[in-house]
């Protein structure tokens, strides 16, 4: 589907694939039956500490429960299909990007789950194109899309286990061992079903609870029992996140399964779903006690001077550029303003200074939460997506980060803005913007036109034509020679949601930037020693409370082989979990870092802040 055929084609198509034929079109693995004669695995008697814990778990889980219920948060699935390659071991041969924001109160409990069969198609039969009205059809869509049955299970089980029945009437608890997840200390149980072959539909797997307050912080494993001529459920690795004090609540879940038929052992599929916008409650409809009073504020009006007609025409344009970023913002959409956002502005304000360039504005930049990869450029504020720099983030090995690919993303929007390409001023009026945020996104087409996007990309190779920058041009060229070989099979992840893509269209799976291969070394997927993309969620994460981005700190991993390189791919969940911290506790507790550098390049004129000085609340 292209967005720029569709204008008005929803932001949120959906989780997951939405019918039995998109599901045939997408070759979402077909495994066999799960064993029906698996039964409680016998287990050490619990001491009494233990027996406490559990308690306090079963507990906590109700409170999870009733929290998550109160909740409209964003939930972003991402899907690959794998084939084997012979040189990689496996590669993306396929993929799904869905994103919705979901009410949970309509979906936790006893409710009976049915896809709406008339949003849910496209116009092709195939439910490709179709688009989600309300939560409950959200949800039934993944439970569609991974062959779950909707008895309690599928998605919902898949961030809370078991939302009516997580006790020890349903369930036997068995101690394993303790164990660290990140500063966390935690016990770690196998949980069986009492009745194991007779309990369909439950969970089935090992629970991490963390220790202090009893808390389950990681679960994984499938569920329980199968019927007659029904796919196997799917294994998972659900991770939460201790968002508020003594608050922890889902942020992601991984899931994947083998290809049984493969003699080279790789996987069938593997998914990502990430839930963040916690603090978006659900939206009330009407404002109550809205005080219309100025706090704070001093007539200065006699002193105001009159507006020109070029200041009026100027000040329209940001009246229309400030009401997108907000709305954005406001529907969890773009991330809260931080650190990391000042590191950005700071490369871009380098890349004018390398060029003589003095704007009237300073430029501001923002992060899209989303995975697929798009830019854009909202009168002075650039936007990235998340996917974008994520699989940018090359660091070599002496821990620096190569600034070549993110001189380049910032130089083709720094293009569009200094050639004036700026937003429909129809969005200076604010119902233009008032799409539900609590269901679907309705998009907000601010892609620039073709003859827009060839202008900037000429522009924007001037730019990178400073001395200062010239060097680090190849390393973007061997980005987009790296993303080449994806784009057919990874189309979800290059087709934008809002912005500029990468790529053209789906009819020219050129770059708009592809002079800047000529200026980098031949792709080589057998040398270890050269990496041009990164997987998915390699550079940052969201903290899922407070909507800010969060840059990690992973050490160093030398690639052994070419299947170490996992361009552009998922990969499984792991989070440094921590307890949460009051901001101004973490940020005094952070050491202060360099910016990242690249040794190729000269050093920057004015050096960038360093990136997320500021921890997030849970580490």
């Amino acid at each position: 589907m292209n967005f720029r055929k569709h204008p008005t084609a929803s932001l949120a198509l959906a989780l997951l694939a939405t019918s039995v034929t998109a599901q045939a079109a997408f070759a979402l693995p077909l495994l066999g039956k799960k064993k029906t004669d698996q039964d409680v695995l016998p287990a050490r008697k619990l001491t009494a500490n233990q027996n406490q814990l559990i308690d306090k778990a079963i507990a906590r889980e109700k409170e999870v429960i009733k929290t998550v219920k109160e909740r409209a948060p964003l939930v972003e699935t991402y899907i690959q299909n794998m084939r084997p390659d012979p040189v990689l071991g496996q590669a993306p041969d396929a993929d799904q990007h869905f994103l919705s924001r979901v009410e949970f109160d309509r979906i936790i409990g006893g409710q009976s789950y049915k896809v709406n069969k008339t949003t849910s198609q496209g116009s092709n039969g195939s439910g490709k194109l179709g688009f989600f009205k309300n939560s409950l059809s959200a949800i039934t869509g993944l439970s569609g899309g991974l062959h779950l049955q909707f008895n309690e299970t599928g998605f919902i089980q898949m961030i809370l286990m078991d939302s009516n029945d997580f006790d020890r009437q349903h369930y036997v608890f068995g101690y394993v061992r303790n164990e660290f997840l990140g500063t966390t200390p935690t016990a770690v149980f196998d949980v069986t079903p009492i009745n194991g072959k007779r309990a369909t539909g439950r969970f089935y797997g090992r629970i991490w609870v963390e220790t202090r307050n009893g808390n389950v912080v990681r679960f994984n494993g499938d569920f329980a029992g199968s019927e007659k001529d029904v796919r196997e459920y799917y294994h998972f690795d659900s991770w939460r996140t201790n968002v508020q004090p003594d608050m922890w609540l889902p942020t992601s879940f991984y899931v994947e399964e083998s290809d049984p038929k493969s003699i080279s052992r790789s996987l069938k599929f593997k998914a990502i779903n990430n839930i963040w916008g916690y603090a978006l409650k659900v939206p009330q409809k009407d404002a109550e006690n809205t005080s219309m009073d100025v706090v704070g504020a001093t007539d200065v009006s006699t002193d105001a001077q009159d507006v020109s007609p070029l200041g009026a025409q100027r000040a329209w344009v940001q009246q229309a550029e400030d009401n997108v970023v907000e709305r954005l913002f406001q529907a969890g959409l773009l991330d809260a303003p931080s650190d990391f956002d000042k590191t950005l502005e700071a490369l871009a304000g380098n890349i004018l200074a390398y060029n003589n360039i003095t704007l009237s504005r300073p430029i501001h930049v923002r992060t899209l939460m989303t995975e697929p990869l798009e830019s854009l450029s909202v009168g002075n504020t650039i936007i990235l997506s998340k996917g974008l720099l994520d699989t940018t983030a090359i660091i070599s090995q002496d821990g620096a980060q190569q600034m070549g690919n993110l001189n380049a993303v910032l130089a083709f929007q720094i293009a569009h803005i200094l050639l004036g390409h700026r937003l429909d001023t129809k969005y200076a009026f604010n119902d233009r913007l008032l799409f539900p945020a609590n269901s679907v996104f309705n998009r907000i087409p601010m892609h620039h036109t073709d003859a827009d996007n060839t202008a900037a990309a000429k522009k924007a190779m001037e730019l990178l034509s400073a001395k200062e920058l010239e060097g680090g041009q190849q390393y973007f060229g061997l980005y987009l020679q790296q993303l080449q070989e994806r784009v057919k099979p990874l189309k979800s992840l290059n087709e934008p949601m809002i912005g500029d893509g990468l790529v053209k269209s789906d009819a020219d799976p050129t770059f708009w930037m592809a002079a800047i291969i000529a200026k980098a070394p031949k792709l080589d997927m057998k040398d270890v020693k050269q990496q041009a993309a990164m997987p998915l969620s390699s550079f940052t994460r969201r903290d899922p409370w407070t909507d800010q981005l969060v840059t990690l700190h992973a050490g160093f991993e030398p690639l052994l082989s070419p299947a170490d390189k996992m361009p552009f791919e998922v990969t499984p969940v792991y989070i440094k979990l921590g307890y949460y911290k009051p901001p101004t506790e973490a940020a005094a507790q952070q050491p202060a870092a360099a910016a990242p550098a690249e040794s190729t390049e000269a050093q920057p004129a004015a050096q960038p802040p360093a990136a997320a000085t500021q921890a997030p609340p849970q580490n």
